[in-house]
């Protein structure tokens, strides 16, 4: 077996909440708010951030 074909212990976690959670109409955040998303995405263990 490859080690392509073995299987995960961990499952990556990419979040889009601080590029995509603007997307919305009406929807808007602050640069406090978001940091204050970002230090809790980063507290639960979140693998990957993406701002925008």
């Amino acid at each position: 077996m490859t080690d392509a074909a073995q299987p995960q212990d961990h499952v990556l976690i990419f979040d889009t909440t601080l590029r995509d959670g603007e997307q919305s109409p009406g929807a808007t955040m602050s640069h406090d708010e978001k940091l204050e998303i970002a230090g809790l995405l980063d507290e639960m263990g979140v693998d990957i951030i993406e701002a925008g």
